[in-house]
């Protein structure tokens, strides 16, 4: 059992935007256009943006009222916030091809007489829109808005920036999920726009935005893909990068992304098994389930888990997002409990029914608080969006043999064209197997290979040098879903002068701000003043869940050197798995229409 640590509770922080992940290229462009290896990039001189830009750096930024959804026009005058549209070359290998795309800007003007710069943020993805980061940052860290021009920004192919939309064309006979991928992506590499939406042009349009705005250095913060995003950045620009902050650290220093999507569907079932589920059995008050983790694993692969009826669905809809965030675990719980209760009562209802009566249920469990009621509905809403849409169905005009669709599909773009991913069918086989054995939890969702499986590329990240590359300070959560902490130790240990906090039992995705002393002052010291943590690791203690008046030991303990003990795969995870092989072998489970 897992066995209480003291802990406080922290302020109601504001919701993040979302965010997900990406890999790694670059080949430096000199003032001649001609490009050179990674391996001697950092020999080389930087590339310098404004003389490519050519007269394109002359331009003057128009500055205009955001209209952002999400931000009341009361934080827009306050934060001083505004909106911009750059210029920039679609191609920074060959600018004077005449050739242009926009990217769409935001910024919040420092509040206070010290200020620092400006603070470029990314909120991940790949593809994630970043209009709406400046002023959750300038609002949430309100020390950070004192002291620093917050610039948030749509990248290339993104939101109100040039948008990439991949002509896709589908056949009649494309009918497995596999057909589709393969489709999608043939279609995107025969799009003339993919080939300029990578990381790589990414930082140039990054450090361009640093020129136009008249900057000699960049600080940075990146969540999630943009940790990758971010050291990219450092290596093509170490001269132009000053301060940078990494939080939920990708597998920076791996060739590709892979490795970052590789240990999801582990981390997943970790925090499913190890955190959510025994959070469940300490409110036995709300949920009814008992007070043993293992007992109510086995009543939700009963109803079906992940495998099959409602469970996948409300697994991909409610829980899995709840997961990014422990402020929603009341949510993910009730989620959990409305598929263990109502599984036979809603055998054979549609998607749109079951959707219908899941949300009614959950907005009504017991503990749901006003939060937890409005991401219940945002998560309805985008179920709704994502049901009509039918994912992976190909609806072809009736009589058609064929019809080209224009898809959205920046995320696969960028995260396939970092750097090559394993192409070998066998081996995708070979993981799927694996997952069904060690992740049961979300194998049934990755049963086929992956986009980038099919996506070939000679792109790689440029080579981190000791000599030049920034000293860096990174933030990462012990049970993190979307970039696991084992990825972001590694990176730790790749990226030169890298400090390390670590956040012991904590599962969201995105650290700062934790409003804790032990993390936010580290930020605070090093954003402000370039002071970085006495020792490379550094041990912080989460804070309770929602309703729990302690924090609970998880996974592993901190060691005295600030990193966490943990495991992949532990104990409980393999016991989960023994039982629900011996369920499978002898109770299939419920049987539901297809």
């Amino acid at each position: 059992m897992p066995h209480p640590t003291t802990g406080s509770h922290r302020p109601h922080r504001v919701r993040r935007p979302a965010a997900l992940l990406a890999a790694t290229l670059v080949a430096a462009v000199l003032g001649s256009g001609a490009a050179v290896t990674p391996a001697a990039a950092a020999k080389t001189a930087e590339p310098d943006t404004a003389a490519l830009a050519a007269s394109l750096a002359t331009q003057q930024l128009s500055w205009e009222p955001c209209g952002l959804a999400d931000v009341s026009p009361e934080d827009e005058a306050q934060l001083r916030l505004s909106c911009a549209t750059v210029t920039v070359p679609r191609d920074w290998h060959n600018p004077r091809d005449g050739k242009t795309i926009q990217v769409r800007i935001s910024r919040t003007v420092a509040s206070g007489s010290d200020r620092k710069g400006i603070l470029l943020v990314n909120p991940g993805g790949p593809g994630g829109s970043g209009l709406s980061l400046a002023p959750y940052v300038a609002r949430s860290a309100p020390t950070v808005a004192e002291h620093y021009d917050v610039i948030g920004f749509d990248p290339r192919g993104v939101g109100q920036s040039t948008p990439l939309l991949c002509s896709v064309t589908y056949r009649d006979t494309d009918v497995t999920n596999d057909q589709i991928t393969q489709a999608n992506v043939a279609g995107c590499r025969g799009t003339e726009l993919t080939k300029y939406i990578t990381t790589e042009q990414t930082t140039y349009d990054m450090d361009f935005i640093r020129v136009l705005l008249g900057e000699q250095k960049l600080n940075y913060l990146g969540y999630s893909y943009g940790t990758w995003l971010g050291p990219w950045y450092a290596a093509t620009f170490p001269s132009r990068t000053n301060r940078m902050v990494l939080d939920s650290v990708a597998a920076v220093g791996s060739p590709t992304l892979q490795e970052t999507w590789d240990l999801q569907p582990f981390t997943r079932d970790r925090a499913f098994q190890e955190q959510l589920l025994p959070y469940m059995a300490r409110h036995d008050d709300l949920y009814g389930r008992g007070t043993d983790p293992m007992a109510i694993r086995e009543m939700f692969e009963r109803a079906g888990g992940t495998r099959i009826g409602m469970g996948p669905f409300m697994f991909g809809f409610f829980i899995l997002g709840a997961l990014y965030d422990t402020q929603n675990y009341p949510t993910a719980a009730a989620a959990v409990n409305t598929v263990i209760e109502y599984y036979e009562e809603w055998n054979g209802w549609t998607p749109e029914q079951i959707l219908a009566a899941a949300t009614a249920k959950m907005l009504a469990a017991p503990g749901i608080t006003g939060d937890d009621r409005a991401y219940i509905e945002q998560s309805r809403v985008t179920a709704e969006a994502a049901l009509k849409a039918q994912p992976g169905q190909v609806q072809l005009p009736q009589g058609a043999a064929e019809y080209t669709y224009d898809i959205d599909y920046v995320f696969e773009v960028i995260r396939c064209q970092d750097g090559q991913w394993n192409d070998s069918i066998a081996h995708w086989n070979a993981f799927s197997r694996r997952l069904t054995r060690d992740a049961p939890l979300v194998a049934p969702f990755l049963q086929n290979p992956p986009a980038c499986a099919y996506w070939p590329t000679s792109n790689r990240m440029p080579t981190f040098d000791k000599e030049t590359f920034p000293k860096v300070l990174m933030l990462q959560d012990e049970l993190d879903v979307a970039t696991a902490y084992e990825g972001a130790v590694a990176a730790s240990k790749k990226l030169p002068g890298a400090s390390m906090i670590s956040v012991d039992n904590e599962g969201s995705h995105g650290v700062f701000p934790y409003y804790t002393s032990c993390v936010d002052d580290a930020v605070y010291a090093y954003l402000l003043d370039g002071r970085l943590p006495a020792e490379k690791y550094t041990g912080c203690q989460a804070v309770p869940l929602p309703g729990d008046t302690a924090v609970f030991e998880v996974g592993g303990k901190l060691t005295g050197k600030g990193t966490v003990r943990t495991s992949l795969i532990t104990d409980d995870m393999r016991a989960a798995n023994r039982m629900l092989k011996r369920m499978l072998r002898t109770e299939p489970g419920p049987s539901y229409p297809e």
